[in-house]
């Protein structure tokens, strides 16, 4: 005979966030499908019935039943995942960061501006933080850094002093 899974008692607040959520537009997507969810167990629908309007499978529909009644309204949010540790610690994103707004030449450096791959190559040599260019634009981007792509022309550039500009390649 299978297991009865029954809901915990949810009392008026937690009833309402979960309305509220239900219906929002701005909220993420997961946090709308769990309250649509836990709503339609308050409803007393059946779980295939539920499972089919939030479009998910039957077992998503148990599982976050369970995780409801395990941690309340904290399971709208996703849990904390394991994974990698950072390869850098804080000091050394620092100065990443730190040497990524720096202009150049106020270190002393001949160009004018930073491409990514001359501040790999400055990073593994004078701050000897050994990094990859990928590493290091994922770095840039988490600390809130937007990083352009270095446009190049294939023909003499409109602009005479383009060169000094540029600096060395």
């Amino acid at each position: 005979m299978p297991k009865v899974v029954t809901l915990r008692a949810v009392d008026e607040s937690e009833k309402r966030e979960l309305e509220r959520l239900s219906r929002s537009r701005t909220a993420a997507q997961r946090q709308v499908e769990r309250a649509q969810i836990i709503l339609g167990w308050i409803a007393r629908q059946s779980p295939a019935v539920t499972a089919e309007q939030v479009g998910c499978h039957i077992t998503t529909v148990y599982y976050q039943l369970h995780q409801f009644n395990a941690r309340g309204l904290a399971f709208l949010d996703d849990a904390p995942r394991s994974g990698r540790p950072w390869h850098y610690n804080e000091q050394q994103r620092g100065e990443l960061v730190v040497t990524a707004k720096t202009k150049p030449e106020t270190l002393g450096l001949a160009f004018g501006h930073w491409t990514l791959d001359r501040l790999v190559a400055y990073a593994n040599t004078v701050l000897n933080i050994p990094i990859s260019r990928s590493q290091l634009a994922d770095v840039l981007t988490q600390e809130g850094l937007k990083w352009y792509q270095e446009k190049t022309y294939f023909s003499q550039s409109p602009d005479p002093q383009f060169v000094e500009k540029r600096g060395r390649l």
